[in-house]
């Protein structure tokens, strides 16, 4: 006879995935034992089982959920502007301040998927290439000069998503820059650089007219 669910099993359930982010992210997936994660969600092992089959299922549920919510941010943060440069502004701050949020998630999307199932891997890598795709579009419609060709699309998409992806490594959302202001600075960085060539020609020349 299948066992009945507990009016508060969702509550429970996304108890032990929180607990267990927290859990994986400090000790590590792999050092981290069902009775360390029992432990963490107070909970016995044998009620643990009944919200989750594995620990394996448990990561794969916090990874999934994780980059769906980022995927939904980010679809919704586009969807309230028109102009592309805005849309591409609301989408990295939507990206930069669900990390901020969600730091522990970050760490283990970069450090534990392999530790999922081959199947597994390729469904989380699938939504990633979603939001890879979105940022990737934008940025070909923000391309005046014809820089992001088919040699180098993926060059300049992912050298956007090395700064995204590893700012959780040190950047404090607590700290004197807000999230959101962190991400303006991202995107102005990347499509306008920190010393362009054209602010410099405009600086020399009024350096120039001021001698």
């Amino acid at each position: 006879m299948a066992r009945t669910r507990s009016e508060n099993y969702d509550d429970i359930q996304r108890g032990i995935l929180n607990a267990a982010c927290e859990l994986f992210a400090q000790q590590g997936y792999m050092r981290a034992s069902i009775a360390d994660l029992a432990e963490a969600c107070r909970l016995s092992r044998g009620a643990l089982y009944h919200y989750f089959q594995s620990k394996e299922a448990i990561l794969f549920a916090i990874l999934d959920a994780h980059v769906r919510r980022m995927i939904a941010d980010v679809e919704s943060a586009i969807s309230s502007k028109s102009a592309t440069l805005d849309q591409f502004r609301a989408a990295i701050r939507a990206i930069v301040e669900l990390n901020a949020r969600s730091s522990n998630e970050q760490r283990l999307i970069l450090n534990d998927l392999s530790f999922l199932s081959e199947s597994e891997q390729a469904m989380v890598k699938a939504l990633e290439r979603q939001i890879v795709d979105i940022v990737s579009d934008l940025l070909i419609r923000l391309d005046k000069d014809g820089k992001i060709v088919k040699r180098t699309k993926k060059i300049y998409t992912m050298m956007l998503f090395g700064i995204l992806n590893f700012s959780h490594t040190w950047f404090d959302p607590a700290g004197g820059i807000t999230p959101t202001e962190f991400a303006d600075m991202i995107v102005d960085l990347f499509l306008y650089g920190f010393a362009s060539p054209a602010s410099q020609a405009t600086k020399k020349s009024s350096i120039r007219q001021g001698a």
